[in-house]
């Protein structure tokens, strides 16, 4: 890492610490029903709560609605009856998270479609100014990638870090067959080769300098230099 991208991880992350508000969101016993049917996949008990008038979008101390909570442990069964009550996908919490966000960073595919059935802001950001697709391409979720391309977020949105996801799939990626498959789906779908990160170093050098030669090969079959 160099030391401009050191200097400007520790803003971004200096940025996000700000930006929680350390409130202490008051919940209701119905509410806090409702969050702990979220958090245990009972998709039962949160009809029930729901049914008895527990506000859906209640949140905790720390920021979280109960489709957050859900989301973070994958529940959809959870997820698919709040969703389908009219929870905000968008609803973030104080690290700047939300369901869509989040399903889509940690590949939960099923929540991830829900979410982008149901108004997903495809525009939305992280704590890092990235969309959603920059750390699934990272994690190498294949399918969330391929999900969130055919969905029409920005490939080559760039990230308060200076990188796309295209970069993030490299520099951060492990060379694999999965994040190979994400450069290439991500160059299909137009993502600019010589997209260069803070530093002026294109998705090709990065690649060269790890020695992944199929990422190599992929770029400069689509004009990388």
């Amino acid at each position: 890492m160099t030391p401009t991208t050191r200097r400007t991880l520790l803003a971004v992350l200096l940025m996000a610490s700000l930006s929680v508000s350390g409130q202490v969101h008051a919940m209701s016993p119905l509410d806090r029903s409702l969050m702990a049917a979220a958090e245990a996949n009972d998709a039962q008990a949160v009809r029930r709560a729901l049914g008895d008038g527990a506000d859906l979008e209640a949140r905790d101390p720390r920021g979280r609605t109960a489709l957050m909570a859900a989301v973070q442990e994958n529940h959809v069964a959870a997820a698919q009856v709040l969703i389908a009550a009219g929870a905000d996908v968008n609803a973030k919490d104080e690290i700047q998270d939300s369901p869509y966000l989040l399903s889509g960073a940690r590949g939960y595919l099923e929540i991830l479609r829900l979410t982008l059935a149901h108004g997903a802001d495809l525009k939305s950001t992280n704590r890092y100014g990235g969309t959603a697709l920059i750390p699934a391409a990272e994690r190498g979720h294949v399918e969330a990638v391929r999900t969130l391309i055919e969905a029409g977020v920005d490939v080559d949105h760039v990230n308060r870090l200076g990188w796309t996801a295209l970069l993030e799939a490299i520099i951060l990626g492990k060379g694999g067959e999965r994040h190979a498959e994400i450069v290439r789906l991500l160059l299909d779908a137009g993502a600019d080769p010589n997209l260069a990160d803070r530093d002026g170093v294109t998705p090709l050098q990065h690649a060269r300098q790890r020695g992944y030669r199929e990422m190599e090969r992929l770029l400069a079959v689509k004009g990388g230099r």
